[in-house]
């Protein structure tokens, strides 16, 4: 990629000296298309045949190198490959077309490169730097200085970012609505509070592994990110109730909220959502051993437009949660219960015979439900667009009843575990032995 890339820009350089069509050797396609047609159609073409089509010919170089071609462009799939120079003349190529760059998981690239990229691409809306761990503070004040109109940026295990960076994204990126935070521990609430005074436009705030992060964090955001639609909190274990019900309180447009991982997190939480975030879609809360039917049943009862639930590990959690969703909750699409044993064959009865169970649910995942049997995958027969179900561990559920329930859903998914058979003890030890481990049907 590096070198096709080299190559490409090189000729470049060779050829805009002349005439883009010369009569000697182009093809019939470019007497015939118009340079504004032929434009159109490498304008469809990835990265890779963009760089091959430069080497054909002096014509398609100019053409297939034209910034217009390059406003979005991934190099996750070369991330081993890229280099600083590599960024730099893209940069260079691209200019202001450029709207969307992914460097995802590319390590080789630093902040030399990026205040280069950040100078000469200043249209630059959707950044990736997921994965790029040689960054610094140092590329946030490059795109803090030129980059203003950026509105999605994404730092992931960016590890070395402090909260300087947040201070210097708040004064020059005051148009960002999305900021993907996570696993850059070194993160306070100092730095949460600078850059929600400057981005208050802020619309989803990713927070993941932030282990810093503590009550007081929140009250900046429910301060100034009224807009604010998602809000990822995943192993922020400092987190407590009173964080939670401020967020709650402030940002009444949550759709997606992430507290997975948030152990000290109670019904009150609960509460909270319920009384205050109506649209609420989306709600992790693996883990979060505390929240009982009671604050499942609020929620439920003011959240209609739920869609995904991820409660796994939430023990306290009965039958009683289930009946509710089924009631209240009819666009349930995906639901998570692995590891919340109190769920019987009762619960899955009331799921499947509501809205959600016939018409919605995708998703059912039920790993170590030590009480489920295979009367529950009798009643999963109801829910005729179930694509994947979970059961590993379910110790009464047997194949013959997985294979039941297949006949009814063919096109169902089913994720198992059985325990190897012991085999008899067999004269000569000359027996076949036999295993079940790991069955994916």
């Amino acid at each position: 990629m590096q070198e096709q890339m080299s190559n490409a820009i090189g000729n470049y350089k060779k050829y805009s000296k002349g005439n883009v069509f010369s009569n000697n050797d182009e093809g019939l396609i470019n007497k015939k298309l118009p340079k504004e047609l032929l434009l159109r159609i490498f304008s469809f073409l990835d990265i890779v045949t963009l760089c091959r089509c430069a080497q054909i010919s002096k014509a398609w170089n100019i053409l297939a190198l034209d910034g217009s071609n390059w406003q979005r462009i991934d190099l996750f799939n070369f991330q081993t490959d890229v280099e600083g120079r590599v960024v730099e003349n893209i940069s260079k190529r691209c200019g202001g077309f450029l709207r969307k760059l992914s460097l995802r998981g590319c390590i080789g690239v630093g902040d030399s490169s990026l205040k280069t990229f950040a100078q000469n691409c200043r249209n630059i809306e959707h950044l990736n730097l997921n994965g790029c761990t040689k960054i610094t503070d140092s590329t946030c004040y490059s795109l803090s200085r030129f980059c203003s109109k950026l509105k999605h940026l994404d730092l992931t295990s960016c590890v070395s970012i402090t909260n300087s960076s947040l201070k210097g994204i708040s004064e020059g990126c005051r148009n960002l609505e999305y900021l993907n935070l996570s696993w850059c521990d070194q993160i306070t609430k100092d730095g949460i509070e600078a850059l929600v005074r400057g981005c208050r436009g802020l619309k989803a705030l990713l927070l993941r592994g932030c282990t810093q992060l503590e009550d007081e964090a929140l009250k900046h955001i429910q301060n100034y990110c009224h807009e604010l639609v998602s809000l990822n909190l995943q192993s922020c274990s400092h987190m407590t109730d009173e964080g939670v019900v401020q967020i709650c309180r402030g940002c009444h447009r949550l759709q997606a909220l992430c507290v997975s991982g948030c152990s000290n997190l109670t019904d009150a939480s609960l509460t909270a959502l319920g009384l205050n975030c109506p649209r609420l879609q989306i709600l992790e809360a693996a883990r979060c051993s505390h929240l009982t039917d009671a604050g499942f049943t609020l929620l439920a009862r003011n959240c209609h437009d739920l869609e995904k639930m991820d409660l796994e590990e939430c023990i306290l959690i009965t039958d009683s949660t289930l009946i509710q969703l089924s009631i209240h909750c009819p666009k349930l699409q995906a639901l998570s219960l692995s590891h919340c044993e109190l769920i019987t064959d009762d619960g899955i009865l009331h799921l499947s015979n509501s809205t959600c169970g016939h018409e919605r649910l995708r998703v059912l995942e039920l790993d170590n439900c030590l009480l489920i049997t295979d009367v529950a995958l009798e009643h999963l027969e109801n829910c005729r667009g179930l694509e994947r179900l979970e059961l590993y561990d379910c110790q009464q559920i047997t194949r013959a009843g997985i294979k039941r329930m297949r006949a009814q859903l063919p096109h169902v998914k089913v994720h198992a575990y059985f325990a190897p058979v012991t085999p008899p003890t067999a004269v000569g030890g000359g027996g076949r032995r036999l295993c079940r481990c790991c069955v994916v049907l």
